[in-house]
């Protein structure tokens, strides 16, 4: 059996992954693109040790913040880790919808090509680029981006073909002002750990690091290390910016998983309402 969780941010999907894995026996799968990276701990809301207790994590603090790690490198990793132990109950939890979507479902993604095309003018680069997308957007003598295009084929996927024939979608939910309100008071939490200091010693460490650049949470803290805004500008930014990402977290769960949603106003509720319908699934 493999339980996935999902759910916006601050929504309570760590404890709740820790509490089923305890009662399934389950080994734990992390989905959440910044948790894949050692050191980002604070703004990633990454589970402590003390959370795991003897549960099994996978998935977590395998690449350093100067590594690149992409979602076809998620799939492969994750796929492996369920095909070794078809037997075993797994719970793979985290937001990163596409992550999910790339594991469970037919997504092929294409290896690139490294071809620099030094040998074609601006002109001819550009001819090439129209004869695989006839609707092509890119401006003539924007060379990189059409080499890049050039070097890159679509990613193929087919969201109804789900790989995995004992998977259970559950999605965490509230209303929505209170998942706001949990997003701030998670994010003045995370400042009160000190989340200022370890975006000041990770930047030091890992100046060129890309993750460090696009995380929520770390690229805002960086501007204001880079005296671009203030600390108070930095914070209302994070917030804004989670609020946003849980926007189109909800769109995707919505639209790409076949998800059913359980409210999270009440813990111990919740809990029993997610147990029920997992046995009553596993009944049939």
């Amino acid at each position: 059996m493999i339980i996935c969780l999902v759910g916006p941010s601050g929504i309570g999907k760590t404890k709740l992954s820790i509490d089923l894995a305890k009662r399934y026996n389950a080994d734990i799968i992390n989905c959440d693109a910044t948790q894949i990276y050692r050191e980002l701990n604070i703004g990633s809301a990454k589970v402590t040790k003390e959370e795991m207790g003897n549960i099994k994590h996978y998935l977590l603090d395998i690449k350093n913040p100067d590594e690149e790690y992409s979602v076809s490198d998620y799939q492969k990793d994750a796929r492996k880790i369920i095909d070794s132990h078809p037997d075993k109950n797994y719970i793979v939890c985290g937001g990163t919808g596409l992550y999910v979507s790339a594991l469970f479902y037919d997504y092929n993604f294409p290896k690139k090509s490294n071809n620099t095309y030094t040998d074609l003018t601006n002109e001819q680069l550009y001819a090439k680029a129209l004869e695989k997308e006839p609707n092509l957007l890119i401006h003539p003598n924007n060379r990189i981006r059409l080499i890049n295009f050039l070097n890159n084929d679509k990613v193929t996927n087919n969201k109804d073909k789900c790989l995995y024939d004992n998977v259970i979608f559950i999605g965490l939910t509230t209303d929505r002002k209170d998942i706001y309100d949990r997003v701030n008071k998670r994010v003045d939490m995370m400042f009160a750990k000190g989340l200022v200091n370890e975006v000041e010693s990770l930047y030091h460490k890992y100046p060129a690091s890309k993750i460090l650049k696009r995380a929520i949470g770390y690229k805002e803290l960086i501007a204001y290390l880079n005296k671009e805004i203030s600390l108070e500008e930095a914070k209302e930014l994070i917030k804004k910016n989670t609020r946003h990402y849980v926007k189109r977290q909800y769109t995707w769960f919505n639209h790409q998983l076949p998800v059913v949603w359980f409210e999270m106003n009440d813990y111990a509720v919740a809990l029993s309402g997610i147990i029920s319908f997992i046995e009553s699934l596993n009944s049939k």
